[in-house]
């Protein structure tokens, strides 16, 4: 990172970090060379989208996402960050395996069987990290989600997700940990200021919006302002907050399931208002089934979907 934007940083969000700084101990992001769309091109170099699809997604530093699917957790997280830390480069992780995860939509659904799998596995996944330099999403939806929970399911998350961070902070020193904050388009700012203070976002460096959304960088960016306005008056502290660009360069049409007609977004790592803009959800992954990827399942790589995205169409 050039040092005079390491200043600006470091000037813009003094003191906000619980770890050592991980942009300070890598030089860029990871572009993780086992992605979907990655592993798409390999296998279909002759496709005529192939070449676009490898320019303008494959070769964009974007996160890999853990969840029961990924065997053992720390050995997963740890090979993921250990290859990042050889290229000198800094890996996005996204956890997601919140027990009664995706609740309200279902197409996601899953998640750790009970509280205790989810500590266990949660705290694996930071031991996997280590003290490698590393940022990490968590659990995107898990406080929108909230609102189809009984109270009793809602203190349990809460608490697991305390617990998580927790976990990170002494397990993973030089890792940033951003708690899910939604999208503007779904709770009121006051209200996602509340879940996240409840949620324990105070002992997290930040949270963050639009994962695997559409809606523009602007409109994130004041949505994440206003809960910070938020937060500052209820709680007296405020969080850097990141937004996933990945699929919000036409902005949002309303729709959050696989909607026709959007686009890549920027792959500028820094700035735009938010402490960093990162492609948190890859472009071309299907939401589920509905949509533009009607037949398809949740994480499913769309490669006609993938190549529209790079368009606009």
């Amino acid at each position: 990172m050039a040092p005079a934007l390491t200043a600006l940083l470091v000037a813009v969000h003094p003191g906000t970090a619980h770890a050592a700084d991980p942009t300070l101990m890598t030089n860029g992001f990871y572009a993780d060379p086992g992605s979907s769309a990655q592993q798409w091109v390999n296998a279909n170099r002759g496709d005529g989208r192939a070449p676009a699809i490898q320019a303008s997604i494959a070769n964009v530093p974007m996160a890999r996402w853990f969840g029961n699917w990924s065997g053992a957790i720390g050995t997963a997280t740890g090979a993921y960050t250990g290859a990042a830390a050889t290229s000198g480069k800094l890996p996005v992780l996204v956890a997601y395996n919140i027990p009664d995860r995706d609740i309200c939509a279902g197409h996601s659904g899953g998640g750790a069987g009970s509280a205790a799998e989810y500590r266990a596995w949660i705290s694996d996944f930071a031991g996997g990290i280590g003290n490698r330099p590393a940022v990490v999403v968590l659990e995107p939806d898990s406080l929108g989600h909230e609102s189809c929970m009984t109270p009793a399911q809602v203190a349990e998350r809460n608490a697991l997700l305390s617990d998580a961070i927790a976990r990170f902070n002494a397990k993973a020193p030089n890792t940033w940990v951003y708690l899910d904050a939604g999208n503007p388009a779904w709770l009121s700012a006051d209200t996602m200021a509340r879940l996240l203070a409840t949620a324990g976002v105070g002992g997290a460096h930040g949270f963050s919006l639009n994962v695997s959304n559409y809606t523009t960088t602007a409109e994130n960016v004041a949505y994440g302002n206003a809960v910070n306005a938020a937060l500052r008056s209820t709680k007296g502290f405020t969080k850097p907050f990141v937004v996933d660009t990945s699929r919000n360069g036409n902005g949002s049409n309303g729709a959050w399931c696989n909607p026709a007609g959007r686009r890549i977004g920027t792959t500028t790592q820094w700035g735009g208002g938010a402490e960093m803009l990162l492609w948190i959800k890859v472009p071309g992954e299907s939401d589920g089934n509905c949509g533009v990827g009607a037949g398809s399942t949740a994480g499913q790589f769309l490669p006609e979907v993938a190549y529209k995205m790079i368009y606009g169409y």
